[in-house]
């Protein structure tokens, strides 16, 4: 009997024992499981664990009840801003106006600056003194600066400042192919000499620091180059001081005040530039000043409308009633388009790209198309804004595809920012005529096709 008793202890030990190593087992070959999956995850659990968590974690949780009070709190408190979104960042923090500056002396004549009647002496003592900076950097080939700018403030639309990227690009491929310096200006230097005005105390201010510049091109930042491989016949401009687009019998008989055009001009460095700016400034004083012009300019100009006085009309009537003292030294230019109204000129691209070719300048390829009252910086223009932007678009690539030619590209249309490879890939690039610069005008290469 206890022999019997001590059989049935030792099995059940025995069998005890066993289920207990199942269990080792059992509990090893899961821990290889989880080790493995581990490793092979290169981290704390498998993909399918994660999977598991977060949902989990973020699903199952924002099912469950909460307290309606909470609710409504949360649904009421406004979003915290992301410090690293540009969007929902306000810039008008960055772009707070200082205090207001004490209002200028109504009693006291505006001047550009100190008078100064001397400059020409000043100046050729400097370039004597400074020969390294000449001038005229070859025959006939005066030092220019090129100066365009825009408001120190973003454009009131995202596609304006688009296009003042693409308008300084354009400018930039210009002079770099014609060894002109550019300036581009954002300071408002004056403030009673806004808008319209504003680049008068720019040009003046520059004229007297850069005494080396020969020539001081100015040039709207609404006009772009079309026409990148016209050189300006700088040696007809010997006699002149000031060359401007315009007509002689439009300013000088019809005293019309379109009848030239200060977006873009030259402007020689002498003591007749400082002269003549002198008295162009008088009425652009902002305020009572420049309203009370603007009337007078309305009354002696034909056709001009009623708003205040602007530079343009400023400078046809200065020429017209004072042309024994300024009309010598005026060149008004209309052989090429140092000036080009826009509206004449962009449904012709593809006319040109057929029959003629860069270097011409003229209605035939012009040097200069100018988007004169688009003002894509502005909210409001004069034109539809889809048709000027669209044409400005144009603009921009049909003077791009003579500088991308150069590369072997051009845009697929001109209403398409892609391009394609017009020339294929050589070992030897430098045998390639104009691969490095511009092509000559004549040859075929450079015309641009539109297709």
């Amino acid at each position: 009997m206890i022999d019997k008793c001590l059989g049935a202890q030792r099995r059940r030990k025995i069998q005890r024992t066993l289920r207990q190593s199942k269990v080792t087992i059992l509990c090893l070959v899961l821990t290889v499981v989880v080790l493995r999956g581990t490793i092979g995850a290169g981290r704390f659990g498998t993909p399918e664990q994660d999977f598991l968590e977060i949902r989990d974690r973020f699903y199952y949780s924002s099912r469950k009840r909460v307290d309606p009070h909470r609710v409504l709190e949360e649904v009421q408190t406004p979003p915290s801003h992301d410090p690293n979104n540009y969007n929902t960042f306000d810039i008008n923090k960055l772009l707070a106006e200082e205090e207001d500056e004490p209002k200028p002396d109504p009693s006291k004549p505006y001047t550009l600056g100190p008078k100064i009647s001397n400059w020409d002496e000043q100046r050729s003592n400097w370039l004597k003194e400074n020969s390294d900076h000449p001038n005229f950097i070859g025959p006939n080939k005066p030092r220019v600066l090129l100066v365009t700018g825009s408001s120190p403030q973003p454009c009131e639309n995202p596609v304006g400042d688009h296009f003042l990227l693409k308008s300084i690009k354009n400018k930039i491929d210009y002079c770099r192919l014609h060894g002109i310096e550019v300036f581009y200006n954002m300071a408002l230097l004056d403030a009673e000499m806004g808008g319209f005005w504003a680049k008068l105390p720019l040009i003046r201010k520059l004229l007297l620091s850069h005494p080396e510049v020969e020539f001081l091109w100015w040039m709207d930042s609404d006009a772009l180059f079309t026409d990148m491989a016209f050189e300006v016949p700088w040696e007809r401009y010997k006699g002149y001081n000031l060359v401007m687009h315009g007509w002689n019998e439009m300013v000088y008989d019809q005293k019309n005040w379109i009848g030239l055009n200060t977006g873009s001009f030259l402007l020689r460095n002498c003591q007749w530039a400082l002269d003549i700016l002198n008295a162009w400034a008088p009425m652009g004083p902002k305020g009572n000043i420049r309203d009370e012009a603007g009337k007078v300019l309305t009354r002696e100009l034909r056709d001009r409308p009623v708003f205040e006085a602007d530079d343009q009309s400023a400078m046809v009537y200065l020429l017209s009633k004072q042309r024994e003292k300024w009309g010598d030294k005026v060149y008004l230019e209309n052989e090429y388009y140092l000036h080009g109204y826009w509206g004449i000129l962009v449904d012709r691209y593809e006319e040109m790209i057929e029959t003629y070719h860069p270097g011409l300048g003229d209605h035939r390829w012009p040097l200069v198309t100018h988007f004169v009252g688009c003002k894509p910086c502005g909210k409001f223009g004069d034109y539809p804004v889809e048709r000027c932007l669209k044409q400005m678009e144009r603009a921009f690539n049909f003077g791009d595809n003579q500088i991308l030619q150069i590369y072997g590209y051009r845009h697929k249309s001109l209403a398409s920012r892609r391009v394609k490879r017009v020339r294929d890939e050589t070992s030897n690039p430098l045998k390639v005529k104009g691969k490095v610069g511009l092509l000559h005008p004549e040859d075929k290469a450079v015309k641009v096709s539109s297709s």
